[in-house]
């Protein structure tokens, strides 16, 4: 017998909240290299801060499976992960760089993933 995990109406509403908020969001970090890359780590985290400020919510797991280098049109996707286990994707994208600035917008998927 196939067991079901039942979803909250919590998480689905925050994660509907989150991606209609981030639809043209836009962020920037510094990076202390000659050629500019942002750490897939550090990227991660510059996410998860901008999500949280952007929903008023607590910050989010966000992860980045590469790093991010620094030319504009070079795009990542990285994965948020909500409290009950469901996914949403966010695709960053770098929007341009001014020395060692990497700008980027990022813009959440319209459906979170279940849990699995």
């Amino acid at each position: 017998m196939a067991m079901t995990r039942p979803f909250t109406a919590t998480s689905v509403i925050s994660a509907v909240t989150i991606s209609t908020l981030l639809v043209g969001c836009s962020a920037s970090a510094n990076v202390e290299k000659s050629e500019p890359k942002l750490s897939a780590d550090k990227l991660a985290t510059t996410l998860a801060q901008k999500l949280a400020a952007a929903t008023g919510q607590p910050t989010p797991d966000v992860t980045c499976p590469e790093d991010l280098t620094g030319k504009a049109g070079t795009t990542t996707r990285c994965t948020l992960t909500t409290g009950d286990g469901s996914t949403l994707g966010v695709t960053v994208t770098v929007s341009s760089v001014d020395g060692n600035q990497i700008n980027f917008d990022f813009e959440a998927d319209d459906k979170a993933s279940p849990a699995s």
